[in-house]
């Protein structure tokens, strides 16, 4: 800890994050697979993608604040090996769904761990260059891993045998990749003295604006991109010209490529113009896309109906990309150097509930079907407009 640093060094912790992210996400394309080939309830692929948050959350705190008292790198090492290890355990989900459960919590474990503490890890790694780049650069590498694990994993299962085992192997080699690559990257933070306990929730997160002008639309982040490839891609997957698992890999990617496409222009933004606007943007585009996913529902009889949720895509991977980068730059004006992690953390925390969209959506749809509550979701993205506005002026 401590050690020095080139200009070069943020890569080969945002490689960390983007690896971790990878495996988080591999099994998304794969819902309507499990259903099929496996008889898997749609209520069950929804638990185990959602699975995932119980892990990821309390460890996002936890780690946060322990990476706070100890450092990065330590915390690093360890995680990047529980992911390959969740990997490994998914490799026997055809023999047991017990299997699938594990390997979603532990991927859910190891995220929480390298997402707070990693972001951390690459803006601090990033110092010396112009302000905002380090929450750029760790947002494009969570995003990047995620949609890039996502399309690879879809593309494999369509195409290679096995299709159940063999989408998980990419993540084995870049995982290990990542593994040695990170082991002896620099770190230069430098743990505080004080003996203290640190709080588990830092002070910032409970400031008013914190609490009203972040808090509320955080969920939307990972809300967005999942409704995107876990709910409508895996509703219309039965039109996808008989390729379904490639059709919910490439809506990975145009997701998440959308919303990684976006954050630089988006961080310009957060330069030159009131705090609101950037979340303000995301939301339109959350509400715009949600809306627009419920009417391709309703019309089962459109021709190219499949097709038609490219553009869909897009706008949610937008409003994700878009809140993403949103708060993570009001973190970074929020936090000091001795909270910044624990506050990622908390937003993290917000954020990933959102990861439970499909399920909430699975078992809401009991009652009159998906499209009212997607509907419901997209005015809720215009409603929290005007009081994202009023708190972040």
């Amino acid at each position: 800890m401590g050690s020095p640093v080139d200009r070069h060094s943020w890569v080969r912790a945002a490689l960390a994050v983007f690896a971790v992210g990878w495996g988080a996400n591999q099994f998304a394309p794969l819902l309507y697979l499990y259903r099929t080939e496996q008889g898997l309830a749609q209520s069950d692929v929804t638990a185990m993608f959602s699975v995932y948050i119980v892990g990821l959350l309390p460890t996002l705190l936890v780690a946060g604040r322990w990476s706070d008292r100890r450092g990065r790198r330590v915390l690093m090492r360890p995680v990047l090996v529980l992911s390959l290890v969740a990997t490994v355990l998914m490799l026997f989900g055809p023999q047991d769904p017990l299997w699938l459960y594990l390997g979603r919590f532990l991927a859910g474990l190891a995220s929480g761990a390298a997402f707070g503490a990693g972001s951390a890890w690459v803006r601090e790694l990033s110092a010396g260059a112009p302000p905002g780049t380090g929450a750029r650069r760790a947002a494009i590498a969570l995003t990047g891993g995620f949609g890039l694990g996502g399309l690879a994993a879809g593309v494999v299962a369509e195409f290679a045998p096995a299709p159940m085992v063999s989408p998980y192997v990419p993540h084995l080699v870049l995982g290990s990749v990542a593994l040695v690559a990170a082991w002896t990257a620099p770190d230069p933070y430098l743990p505080s003295s004080d003996p203290a306990p640190t709080p588990l929730i830092p002070a910032s997160a409970g400031t008013r604006r914190f609490l009203l002008g972040v808090a509320p639309w955080a969920p939307l982040v990972f809300g967005c991109a999942s409704m995107s490839f876990a709910v409508l891609a895996d509703l219309l997957g039965g039109d996808a010209g008989g390729r379904p698992t490639l059709y919910a890999g490439v809506m990975v990617g145009v997701t998440l490529g959308a919303g990684v496409l976006i954050q630089p222009a988006i961080r310009r933004l957060a330069t030159v113009t009131p705090p609101s606007r950037p979340p303000m943007a995301g939301l339109t585009a959350a509400a715009v896309g949600m809306a627009a996913g419920a009417l391709l529902l309703a019309v089962p009889d459109l021709p190219g109906r499949a097709v038609w949720l490219l553009p869909v895509a897009v706008l949610l991977g937008i409003g994700y990309g878009t809140l993403l980068v949103a708060g993570l730059v009001e973190v970074e004006l929020q936090s000091g150097p001795r909270d910044h992690a624990g506050l990622v953390a908390v937003f993290y925390v917000m954020a990933y509930f959102g990861m439970a969209t499909p399920y909430v959506i699975a078992e809401l749809s009991r009652f009159g079907g998906p499209i009212p509550w997607i509907a419901g979701l997209a005015a809720v993205c215009v409603l929290l407009i005007p009081v994202t506005a009023r708190q972040l002026r």
